[in-house]
C-alpha cells in the first residue's frame, strides 16, 4: 500500500463578505468539503476555475491559515503551522527586496541554521538549475517578474522539503524558459529522492505533462469533483506528450469539465454533449 504523506480531511473555509461600506454581509464559503491524500513521491496538479479557492487550499495545507472544519495531516501528525520539511513557492513571489538574489535563496537555511559557507553552495546549485547563474548579487527590483518567480523556485528547493506545494509557478514566465523549467522540475522531484508535489495551475497542457494525477476543484464552494489518472510514461522529458495516445483525451475530459463548471457559474447554463 503505497503511503499517504498528506491527507486533506473534509477541509472548508470561508471568508467574511462585506460591501463597499464596510458593513458585514456575511460569510462567503470558499471551501465547501475537500478530501484528498498526496501518495508519497507523486505530482498532483490542481485545475478549477478562477477563485474557486485553490491559493486558500495550499495556504491551508501548508499552515498558513486554519481551516474553518476539518483538518490536514502532514505524516500522521495535524497541521498547526508551516511544516519545516514543506516547501512553497507563491504565485507574487513572496521575495525580500532588500536582499540580493542569492541571500533570499539562503532564508530558509538561515533559519535552519545551516553555515553560511553550505547555505551559500546549496543556493548557488539551484540558482543554476533555474537559469539564473551570474545574478546571484542582483537586488529583486533589477531582475524580471519571471527570474524573481524562479528565485522562489530556487528558495523552496533549497530547504531540500519532503513536500512540494506550488501556486502557479510559471505564470508570469515566457513559454520557451516555462517548457525548460517543467522539465527541470520534473527531473528535481523525480530524482533519487523523489519530491511529494502538490502543482496549482490553469494550464491543462502543463498539469499533463507534470502531473501523475489532476485533481478538478468545482466553482465555490469547492470540493474535488474529480480525480484524473495521468497514464503517460514517465520520461515526459524524451518525447512529445501532447503525441501519445490518450493525451487528447485527457485534454477534452478537463477541457470539459472547466467548461462546464464556468458556464454553470457565470449563469449561462450548460448542456452536456
Amino acid at each position: 500500500m503505497e503511503q499517504i504523506v498528506v491527507q486533506v480531511d473534509s477541509v472548508g473555509k470561508g471568508f467574511p463578505s462585506r460591501s463597499k461600506t464596510g458593513s458585514d454581509h456575511g460569510t462567503v464559503k470558499v471551501l465547501g468539503n475537500v478530501s484528498f491524500g498526496l501518495k508519497k513521491g507523486s505530482f498532483t496538479s490542481i485545475i478549477g476555475p478562477s477563485g474557486c479557492g485553490k491559493t486558500t487550499l495550499l495556504k491551508i495545507i501548508d499552515g498558513l491559515i486554519k481551516p474553518d472544519s476539518g483538518r490536514v495531516l502532514f505524516n500522521g501528525k495535524v497541521i498547526t503551522s508551516p511544516p519545516e520539511k514543506m516547501g512553497f513557492v507563491f504565485q507574487q513571489f513572496g521575495l525580500l527586496p532588500w536582499r540580493t538574489v542569492i541571500k533570499n535563496v539562503e532564508f530558509g537555511l538561515e533559519l535552519k541554521g545551516i553555515e553560511p559557507e553550505e547555505r551559500r553552495a546549496i543556493s548557488q546549485k539551484y540558482l543554476e538549475v533555474v537559469g539564473l547563474k551570474g545574478f546571484e548579487n542582483h537586488l529583486v527590483h533589477e531582475i524580471s517578474s519571471g527570474m524573481q518567480q524562479r528565485v522562489g523556485l530556487a528558495r523552496a528547493l533549497a530547504i531540500d522539503p519532503d513536500v512540494l506545494l506550488m501556486d502557479e509557478p510559471f505564470a508570469s514566465i515566457d513559454m520557451q524558459t516555462r517548457e525548460i523549467l517543467q522539465r527541470q522540475l520534473l527531473q528535481i522531484v523525480k530524482s533519487t529522492d523523489p519530491k511529494t508535489t502538490l502543482f496549482v495551475t490553469h494550464n491543462v497542457d502543463e498539469a499533463i505533462f507534470l502531473s501523475d494525477e489532476i485533481l478538478l476543484l468545482g466553482t465555490r464552494p469547492a470540493e474535488i469533483k474529480d480525480t484524473i489518472e495521468v497514464d503517460l510514461p514517465l520520461n515526459r522529458s524524451d518525447y512529445d506528450v501532447r503525441a501519445t495516445p490518450g493525451y487528447t483525451e485527457l485534454r477534452r475530459r478537463i477541457w470539459k469539465f472547466l467548461e462546464k463548471e464556468l458556464m454553470e457559474k457565470n449563469g449561462f447554463g450548460y448542456s452536456a454533449s
